[in-house]
């Protein structure tokens, strides 16, 4: 029974929140989960090296505008491609660059740049999860694991689909215990054209001959949701708070909401109410 909070329709009094009641459930043989804050948290504070990278690249530039101003040009756009790989993050820099007469390198040379940066801030993470000093709770959205357990129990085929580098996200899943779940593992190439969420989608939903509700994906990025719902699919998102690992990030509920997702929650903690609205029969 769904209940109704803030003009909001929730499940069972839970925080699942039910943005289209009417979808077609109980026929899931597929599921398709984001990692980067979906599943795991190792990189959590991403965008704390990004924007600062940016703005001094950008308040470089032989024409740019205030620090104030740059940093909202940065963050907006950075906004807009969070989900997709992070080359068109990097392109959108370099086209930002040229835009104040700046002499740009090439987008790879500014997201191997990036990365490095990021290595820095999540190395400790890292160690401590291949030490065994940290554990995969401490760096996974609180119920992920018990979420993929359930769906192994209904015998769903789980894909794993990230806009972070493959070699990146093949070493994080296997830290966090999380790899064996997944029939499919898919992060971005240096060759992105060859990649991309949507076409991760289309070869799942082309080789398994999937008609729509059979497909849920999970994310907490617009690319996932959109995508899901052009193939037909369930699409729920994740409104994850990567800081405080509890509620709902609102910034990226109001995201996935223009996205199209069909469900919001803030993490898997509910799993087995959300796992049975969803394999439940409509």
């Amino acid at each position: 029974m769904n209940s109704k909070r803030n003009n909001r329709i929730y499940l069972d009094h839970s925080e699942i929140e039910i943005l289209k009641p009417d979808m077609q459930r109980g026929r899931i043989k597929f599921a398709i989960f984001d990692f980067d804050g979906t599943i795991s948290l190792i990189r959590e504070g991403w965008q704390q090296i990004m924007i600062p990278l940016m703005v001094e690249i950008l308040m470089q530039t032989p024409s740019h505008e205030s620090q104030t101003e740059i940093e909202r040009i940065v963050r907006k756009y950075i906004a807009d491609t969070t989900g997709k790989q992070t080359i068109y993050q990097m392109i959108r820099l370099v086209e930002e660059i040229k835009k104040r007469g700046g002499a740009a390198e090439e987008p790879l040379v500014y997201k191997h740049q990036y990365h490095e940066l990021l290595m820095l801030r999540i190395r400790d993470r890292l160690e401590g999860l291949r030490k065994g000093k940290m554990y995969p709770e401490d760096w996974t959205v609180p119920g992920a694991l018990d979420m993929l357990e359930k769906f192994k129990e209904f015998d769903v085929n789980c894909f794993l689909a990230s806009g972070t580098d493959e070699k990146y996200i093949f070493d994080e899943a296997n830290l966090l215990g999380v790899a064996d779940y997944f029939i499919g593992i898919y992060g971005a190439l240096d060759d992105y054209k060859n990649f991309s969420k949507r076409m991760v989608i289309q070869r799942i939903i082309k080789e398994n001959n999937l008609c729509g509700p059979e497909l849920v994906a999970f994310g907490d990025g617009y690319v996932e949701i959109e995508d899901t719902k052009s193939a037909g699919g369930i699409a729920v998102g994740v409104a994850s708070n990567e800081y405080e690992r509890k509620g709902i990030d609102e910034w990226k509920r109001e995201r996935l909401i223009a996205s199209g997702a069909d469900i919001i929650i803030p993490d898997f903690r509910q799993s087995q109410l959300l796992i049975d609205y969803l394999m439940e029969e409509t």
